[in-house]
C-alpha cells in the first residue's frame, strides 16, 4: 500500500530532491524518451532514478533522524537505553540464553564486538553468565530477572513513540510499513553478509578498454 511509505504533510519529512541540512537540491535524473530504450546504471534503469534517488534521500534522512533522536521513546524511560544494550537484551528474550558465538552470528557482528557490549550488562545485572543445560563446561549469556524487566520498561516506552509517530495511520499501513522496513533491513543484513555483487556488465566492458582511449558508443 502505498500510503504507508509516503511522507504525509506535516510529519517531517523532506520532500524528494530536497536536503534539511541546507545544501544544494538533489538533481533528478530526466525520464528516458518514449520509444527509446532504458540504459541500465549498475541494476537500475534510468526510468527508475528519481524514484531511487527519493528513495535513497529519505533513508538518509530518516538515519540522520533515528540518530539525533535514538527512537529511545518517550516519558522518563527514553534515551534510557543504547542501541547495542537494545538489541542484545531483546535477542536474548527471544532466543533464550545463548553463547558469545552464536549470539555475535545472530546479530551480524563479530564475537569481540559481543563480548565488549555486554561486559556492562552483565556488570549492571542486566545479563547473567550461566553454565550450558547441556555441557556445564560452556557459559551462555541469560537475560536477568532484572534484565527483562528493564527491558520491557524500554519496550513499553518505544512502543509508545512508534504509536505517536505513527498516529493517524491505519493498521494496514503500519503493517505494510513494518513489513517492507523488515524486508528492507533483510536486504541489507544480506549484503553485508554475503559476497560483493557483480560487476556491472558494462562497466567490466569499460574497465577492459586500453588507458586513454574512449570507450565504443553504444549501437
Amino acid at each position: 500500500m502505498t500510503s504507508a511509505v509516503s511522507a504525509s504533510p506535516g510529519s517531517g519529512s523532506e520532500p524528494p530532491g530536497s536536503d534539511p541540512s541546507g545544501s544544494a537540491p538533489l538533481a533528478s535524473a530526466p525520464a528516458p524518451s518514449v520509444g527509446t530504450e532504458s540504459v541500465v546504471t549498475g541494476d537500475a534503469r534510468t526510468g527508475d532514478a528519481p524514484l531511487l534517488d527519493a528513495l535513497q534521500h529519505q533513508v538518509a534522512v530518516f538515519a540522520r533522524r533515528a540518530e539525533q533522536t535514538r527512537l529511545g521513546g518517550v516519558g522518563q524511560v527514553r534515551n534510557s537505553m543504547d542501541r547495542a544494550a537494545y538489541l542484545l537484551l531483546n535477542r536474548l528474550d527471544l532466543e533464550g540464553p545463548m553463547g558469545v558465538k552464536a549470539l555475535a552470528a545472530g546479530m551480524g557482528i563479530d564475537s569481540s564486538t559481543v563480548t565488549r557490549q555486554v561486559a556492562p550488562l552483565v556488570d549492571t545485572g542486566l545479563v547473567k553468565r550461566t553454565s550450558h543445560p547441556e555441557d556445564g563446561r560452556a557459559v551462555v549469556l541469560e537475560l536477568s530477572v532484572r534484565g527483562l524487566n528493564r527491558l520491557e520498561e524500554v519496550r513499553s516506552s518505544r512502543r509508545e513513540l512508534m504509536s505517536q509517530v505513527t498516529d493517524g495511520w491505519t493498521e494496514e499501513e503500519r503493517e505494510s510499513f513494518c513489513t517492507l522496513l523488515t524486508r528492507f533491513n533483510s536486504a541489507l543484513s544480506a549484503r553485508q553478509s554475503g559476497p560483493a555483487p557483480a560487476e556491472p556488465a558494462a562497466n567490466r566492458a569499460s574497465a577492459d578498454e586500453p588507458a586513454g582511449t574512449e570507450p565504443s558508443p553504444a549501437s
